[in-house]
């Protein structure tokens, strides 16, 4: 992957971002959110943690979640967005978030005030399939991870967000993210 792409504005400097992590199954979203929120100094929340029971049991039996069943997990870290926002508090939340409405819910969810801010870890389907073919101990068997590509809606221009190579090192997806917010509090400084 090339440059990293960059959309819509940064989270402002005047209170701690709300970054949401996403991409497909193997991108990494966790250890890149964890390694974020230790250098924002905000809470991190493991999105895969907000899903029923019922849904975990489907994709680990082999099945691809559909709109319905995300309802409720959606509903779960947007009510966990709107609560960071509504204190004035920064989070760092690892899901996803494959479509654009997902996204919007959750930036609707943080509001206008505060805002949020997302992180695509972009990746091809093969390194996806490999990656989750070789972790133990999660749910997410690798052969759903061609119907997280399918359901996949990558960051348009107008969402607020950074698009970076998921292969990269992982000091270097948070030193560019790190960049941007500092770059973000730069121009509301001005």
């Amino acid at each position: 992957m090339a440059d990293p792409v960059v959309g819509g504005t940064p989270p402002t400097a005047r209170r701690p971002p709300i970054v949401v992590v996403l991409g497909v199954s193997g991108s990494g979203k966790s250890t890149v959110g964890r390694a974020l929120a230790r250098e924002l100094r905000v809470p991190f929340v493991e999105g895969d943690d907000a899903h029923p029971a019922a849904n975990i049991a489907k994709m680990a039996a082999g099945h691809p979640l559909d709109d319905t069943d995300r309802e409720p997990w959606l509903r779960t870290l947007s009510a966990r967005v709107r609560r960071s926002a509504e204190a004035g508090e920064g989070l760092v939340l690892a899901c996803s978030a494959l479509k654009r409405a997902y996204r919007d819910e959750l930036r609707a969810a943080a509001g206008s005030a505060h805002g949020l801010w997302f992180l695509y870890l972009a990746l091809d389907r093969d390194t996806a399939r490999g990656r989750v073919a070789r972790r133990t101990g999660h749910f997410m068997p690798a052969r759903l991870v061609d119907s997280q590509f399918e359901a996949l809606e990558p960051l348009e221009p107008d969402e607020p967000g950074l698009t970076v190579d998921a292969t990269a090192a992982l000091q270097v997806n948070v030193a560019l993210v790190r960049a941007a917010v500092e770059h973000a509090a730069d121009r509301t400084a001005d």
